[in-house]
């Protein structure tokens, strides 16, 4: 990968994400597109860390996974390896290393409303605020993806890995859908990115 961090986040969070990323043992790798996550972290087994972040993300959407991925390193730097991996720590962690992003140098004003809301309560994913989700989705390069709870009810569609699906019922929070070659149901996030199938 030859390009630089600072051309994968907005130009107004560089200096700050460069401080917040000076430790001796942390390294940040930008991959390929991943169809299951938009990034990562993990501790090595030579005591060395490493996060990493895909770089098919818009600006905004790459500046949240790494703050997200660092909170991980923080958490586990300040509380531990027995921690839940998304549990209080954490969420504290990424609440306290967000916080000075928000705000109109960094992010559209479009955008900061439903951020405030999503960062009382970080979740795992910020896929799961639909709201965020879709806001965050108009800054994306390919303006083609479909998410599954854009579908219509019985409608049929492809995963990344090909496999097709038939979208069923809403079950709480997750769409109920069967593998049309195998019959098997599956419970998916309104948020997958998915190909429609006419």
């Amino acid at each position: 990968m030859h390009r630089k961090l600072h051309d994968f986040i907005p130009q107004a969070a560089t200096a700050s994400v460069l401080q917040l990323l000076e430790h001796e043992h942390l390294a940040v790798k930008i991959k390929n597109e991943r169809k299951t996550r938009h990034g990562d972290y993990r501790r090595l087994p030579n005591a060395k860390h490493q996060i990493t972040v895909n770089s098919n993300l818009n600006t905004y959407r790459f500046l949240i996974t790494l703050i997200h991925e660092m909170a991980h390193f923080e958490a586990y730097q300040n509380y531990g390896r027995f921690i839940k991996p998304h549990g209080v720590e954490w969420k504290r962690t990424f609440q306290h290393l967000m916080l000075p992003f928000l705000n109109p140098e960094v992010f559209p004003t479009a955008l900061l409303p439903l951020l405030a809301k999503y960062f009382k309560n970080p979740k795992a994913s910020s896929d799961t605020d639909t709201d965020l989700a879709l806001a965050l989705k108009k800054y994306d390069e390919d303006q083609n993806k479909t998410y599954i709870f854009e579908l219509p009810l019985g409608s049929s569609f492809k995963i990344y890995n090909g496999k097709v699906f038939k979208k069923m019922a809403k079950r709480t929070k997750r769409y109920q859908c069967v593998e049309v070659t195998t019959g098997k149901l599956y419970l998916f996030n309104p948020n997958v990115e998915v190909e429609l199938i006419s």
